[in-house]
């Protein structure tokens, strides 16, 4: 057995939260459905506080090898929704034990994944995820976890909004799960899902409307940004208030990228405060994931990066250099503010958990969009993707924390103290 211990932080207060029960005497008949598919706080590492009492800290805990257990969730080749950007052993992935870790929390038992029950506490909602493409990760996860679930007749229909809608449908259920694609929450020129690939960035810090009023009629949404701020050293701030399509030539700011993410969460704040009703609408924030680019960090070789990884780090205080504790830091500012004016943004804090599974990138097993360099077919690590996580595989453990975060006032906790 191998595991990694790891410490949790970040607004101690939200951390005690309970998880939905295994209820097996709930029994979802079958149903014909139809699915559309549209393609349209300072982190610093400190032990975080005793779970309160009926209650469990599902973020603190560790990772246990287990080929015994119920994961994966899900077959790679039974979900005709996996996208190819994370369909690792379609794409040539040839070992499989990045599939069976547990996420063990402290304290208590991890509660078994029951699609059935939670199609029936989503029916008639609609959860829309909004953000980067980690997200879009997150969302696929999400659908191929349910899919399995849904019994009857299932097809896809085609369907588009500028490319940034993706969405899945449960008729009979009356679900819709989401994904907006807004890397930036706020307008930038990174907004295109295909044609996004810049050595800056460009942003409209005070221009949200164009995505945001699409988000509005949603039960749940789950909101992630951070990577596409901390990739760059400045951002590029249009001077007028103007949306970013306004005009073709415009004037810009520089800005350091620490201050310009303060501002956007800014943007992204009043928006919420003003248009969410908290009592109609739960709201959550996706923790930022690790990215494991640089292998001498877990005591690895120099130059390498995740590409041939088959084990987790092994080293319970690991963290990664390129998670900053004042982006993160800013983000719990932001949500701190918010709980404070009456919307409470639950924290789905899953930063710490990641740094472990540089085991789990898609690195070179996806699809490839471009046509590979002679220098990365001679060394397939410069072609390694350590951001993408593969599916079946760690994001299914964020949307088994989410939904549980989702449910918390519906269900009794389930919890076992040692």
């Amino acid at each position: 057995m191998i595991h990694c211990s790891l410490l949790i932080f970040f607004l101690g207060g939200l951390a005690t939260m309970s998880f939905y029960r295994n209820d097996n005497k709930l029994d979802v008949a079958s149903h014909d459905i139809t699915l559309t598919l549209t393609n349209a706080t300072t982190n610093t590492r400190v032990s975080a506080p005793p779970p309160l009492t009926g209650a469990c800290d599902l973020f603190s805990g560790i990772w246990v090898h287990d080929n015994k257990s119920h994961y994966p969730l899900y077959k790679e080749n039974e979900c005709p929704f996996l996208e190819d950007t994370f369909a690792c052993q379609t794409y040539g992935r040839k070992d499989s034990k990045y599939l069976q870790w547990r996420w063990q929390p402290h304290g208590c038992n991890f509660p078994r994944f029951n699609g059935k029950a939670v199609l029936e506490r989503l029916r008639g909602k609609r959860l829309l995820f909004v953000g980067d493409s980690l997200n879009r990760n997150q969302w696929n996860s999400m659908i191929c976890m349910l899919h399995s679930s849904i019994p009857g007749v299932k097809r896809d229909d085609g369907g588009l909004i500028s490319g940034r809608l993706h969405t899945f449908r449960a008729t009979d259920y009356n679900i819709s799960i989401d994904f907006w694609w807004a890397p930036m929450l706020v307008e930038s020129n990174g907004d295109s899902p295909t044609n996004h690939s810049h050595d800056y960035r460009i942003v409209g810090i005070k221009a949200i409307d164009k995505h945001a009023r699409h988000w509005v009629n949603s039960d749940v949404l789950v909101f992630n940004s951070y990577h596409w701020w901390s990739s760059v050293p400045v951002v590029k701030l249009i001077k007028s208030d103007e949306s970013l399509l306004d005009g073709p030539s415009q004037e810009y700011e520089e800005v350091d990228s620490l201050r310009a993410y303060k501002m956007g969460l800014e943007t992204w704040s009043d928006w919420v405060r003003t248009h969410i009703d908290p009592s109609k609408t739960k709201l959550f924030f996706m923790g930022a994931t690790a990215t494991h680019s640089r292998a001498k960090e877990w005591g690895g070789m120099r130059k390498r990066n995740c590409y041939g990884e088959t084990e987790p780090v092994m080293d319970a205080e690991f963290w990664e250099r390129r998670m900053d504790p004042k982006r993160l830091s800013i983000l719990e500012s932001s949500l701190s503010k918010l709980k404070s004016a009456g919307v409470n943004v639950q924290i789905i804090n899953i930063t710490q958990l990641t740094q472990c599974r540089k085991d789990a990138h898609t690195t070179i097993y996806r699809k490839i969009w471009r046509p590979l360099t002679d220098q990365q077919k001679k060394n397939p690590q410069l072609a390694s993707d350590c951001s993408h996580w593969c599916l079946p595989g760690v994001p299914d453990i964020w949307n088994e924390l989410l939904l549980a975060h989702i449910f918390q006032n519906e269900f009794q906790p389930l919890v076992h103290f040692s």
